[in-house]
């Protein structure tokens, strides 16, 4: 039988970004902030990934309840992807930082990120 792994997190911050983990999975909650989308929506909206990338972020995405994976038994096979009440509320926690973004894009853009650490 295999054992279940647990974690424990120092603070809420330290959970939050677990789940998230990476750059794609936030590009991810935010395309799907709108309804169900195919594989291919999704790449189209997430510019920059690559289709394998983006096949293991939203298996992980569905691992940690994030979203949901619906698979319609027709020809051709058709799978949608939608946000969970789960995925739903994290996307929601995440707005403000992305409203922070937006104030302060410019700013950000101009830093010498190859300086950086």
């Amino acid at each position: 039988m295999k054992e279940t792994k647990k974690r424990t997190f120092t603070c809420g911050l330290d959970a939050a970004i677990a789940v998230m983990g990476g750059k794609w999975k936030g590009l991810i909650l935010f395309a799907l902030q709108d309804g169900p989308l195919r594989f291919g929506e999704v790449r189209r909206a997430v510019p920059g990934i690559s289709e394998r990338v983006l096949i293991l972020q939203l298996r992980e995405m569905e691992a940690t309840g994030l979203l949901h994976r619906e698979v319609y038994h027709q020809v051709p096979p058709k799978v949608e992807y939608s946000l969970t009440e789960f995925g739903d509320s994290l996307n929601a926690a995440m707005a403000p930082l992305g409203e922070w973004g937006e104030e302060h894009i410019e700013r950000i853009e101009a830093i010498p990120w190859n300086e950086v650490g």
